[in-house]
């Protein structure tokens, strides 16, 4: 008997479900929702395929050689400072002077300093993997002026001339490739590593053997040379010490991107598909420091400039952009089979609309597969097409006629369309955004008004 009183009543739920408007309508939504958690997982997959990139990119940069930073040269100078001490001496009731001597010091940076710098640049690759690395010869020249630290309350006399010698400070000390040594007034002087446990910066340091000649920094300006050469990979800077900091960059390298506190010369700047080349000009007036320092080397990294050499492999950050708009994907999928299922009065399965939701998230995943071996519009292309294809195909066995399952092919082929040109627009990607969903919801409101919501 209680089998026979609920069969009405199911009945009559399952006579709801098919003919209500509005039972329809909350099928759908919860199956959108339903769809947020492949989503999310796809979200997940290319977040970690680009870390997975940057650690492929980190390994080859580490083996073949980091980022080039040159801080130098800079004039380290001993002098001797004094302290002055009295004891009291009880026997004759009198004080004792006692003076002590410390060794101290002086950091003196050029008065002038050229660099031109010579940039051979390829990529090497790991499995679906690359990274921009590059070898440089880098020439430096320029000069110092006569020291004076009288400024400083240090006297000439008490400066120990002939223990002066030359810093130079960078990131990639083992991506140097030749021995280093600083020419002053025609005399070599070869650097060697000095491991500094008190140095805070991450900059290691090379120095020079000491510069005996006590009349070389003395009296008239000391010219000086030197070369180094490395291979690096994403960036090379150079912290402009010189009163007067000159810059000329040339480099096969097509794509690169200027960076740091100073821009190069646009007046002399060229890019071409063979390379590019780049002129910096900074004056000491364009700086927040001085010439002399005291006590230890002032990190200065925060004022380099130079040229950031990538690969522009951003198919991940589009792919992820993509992604993004998944949830606009499979809701106006789903809103266009819900009016046509609507106005033509063809049922349709959730299942149906399951499927074709999960055949809408499977484009993410052929699309960040298939870029990772091709190129993103290749990879777009095939996926989209594919995806297209196959609900259009199946569209047509739940539809059964023609015109519909090719309306929605078009509308999906439409809306593709539409979500690639936004992931390739930057500064108008809100503008073109906004106004394709104003013209879809008025295209919606147009279709729906032919229905009657009062039978839901």
């Amino acid at each position: 008997m209680e089998d026979q009183k609920h069969t009405p009543q199911h009945n009559k739920f399952g006579h709801w479900l098919k003919t209500s408007i509005t039972a329809r309508m909350l099928m759908v939504g919860f199956l959108v929702v339903i769809l947020l958690v492949p989503l999310s997982y796809i979200n997940s997959l290319i977040n970690e395929r680009a870390y997975r990139q940057q650690d492929v990119v980190n390994e080859i940069n580490g083996k073949w050689g980091n980022n080039v930073l040159v801080y130098g040269p800079i004039l380290k100078i001993p002098y001797k400072t004094y302290t002055e001490t009295k004891t009291f001496n009880e026997k004759t009731k009198t004080y004792l002077k006692e003076t002590q001597t410390h060794i101290k010091n002086a950091y003196i940076f050029p008065e002038n300093l050229n660099s031109v710098v010579d940039v051979n640049s390829k990529t090497l690759k790991r499995g679906n993997f690359e990274s921009a690395v590059f070898t440089t010869q880098m020439d430096f020249s320029g000069h110092y002026i006569p020291v004076d630290l009288s400024a400083k309350g240090i006297k000439a006399e008490d400066i120990i001339w002939n223990k002066a010698s030359i810093i130079i400070k960078t990131s990639n000390l083992k991506g140097i490739k030749s021995e280093v040594q600083i020419t002053l007034k025609d005399k070599a002087y070869n650097f060697e590593t000095n491991f500094n446990q008190n140095n805070k910066s991450n900059l290691d340091i090379l120095e020079s053997a000491f510069i005996k000649d006590e009349n070389v920094f003395k009296t008239q300006n000391t010219n000086f040379t030197f070369s180094i050469k490395f291979n690096g990979s994403r960036k090379i800077e150079l912290v402009p010490i010189g009163k007067t900091t000159t810059m000329q960059m040339t480099s096969n390298w097509a794509d690169p991107s200027f960076m740091g506190n100073y821009l190069p010369n646009d007046e002399t700047k060229k890019i071409s598909k063979e390379g590019f080349k780049a002129d910096w000009k900074v004056l000491h007036i364009n700086r927040a420091f001085s010439q002399q320092h005291l006590k230890n080397i002032p990190n200065l990294s925060q004022f380099a400039f130079g040229t950031k050499f990538m690969v522009m492999v951003d198919e991940y950050q589009k792919s992820e952009r993509s992604a993004k708009y998944g949830f606009l994907v499979i809701g106006l999928t789903f809103l266009v089979f819900f009016l046509i299922q609507t106005l033509s009065k063809i049922n349709i399965h959730p299942f149906q609309y399951l499927m074709v939701g999960l055949a809408l998230t499977m484009f993410y995943t052929l699309l960040v597969s298939i870029s990772e071996h091709s190129n993103f519009l290749r990879a777009y292309l095939i996926a989209g097409i594919s995806v297209i294809v196959l609900i259009t195909l199946y569209s047509k066995s739940i539809l059964k006629t023609f015109k519909f399952p090719l309306f929605i092919g078009t509308s999906l082929s439409a809306l593709y369309a539409f979500i690639y040109v936004i992931i390739q627009l930057e500064n108008y990607a809100l503008l073109v955004g906004s106004i394709g969903l104003f013209l879809i919801l008025a295209i919606v409101m147009f279709v729906s008004r032919k229905i009657d919501w009062n039978n839901g």
